[in-house]
């Protein structure tokens, strides 16, 4: 299981032409999955995700998730 995250001001996702999907500010994560990976892995790398302190405080740090 791999992933890449990125944090945006706004994204979105198209499909022929059409916006199906889209966030303000957020994390886009990119997630490729193997035949190997299972439902542990997915829990585990969902829990890091989510602890990641992506985005700023109040003093405009990187410190919170």
């Amino acid at each position: 299981m791999r992933t890449l995250i990125q944090r945006v001001t706004r994204a979105s996702v198209t499909v022929d032409n059409k916006i199906v999907g889209g966030i303000e500010r957020g994390l886009v994560v990119l997630l490729g999955v193997g035949g190997q990976d299972g439902a542990g892995d997915a829990d585990r790398l969902a829990e890091k995700i989510t602890s990641l302190r992506n985005f700023n405080d109040e003093a405009g740090k990187l410190n919170h998730s």
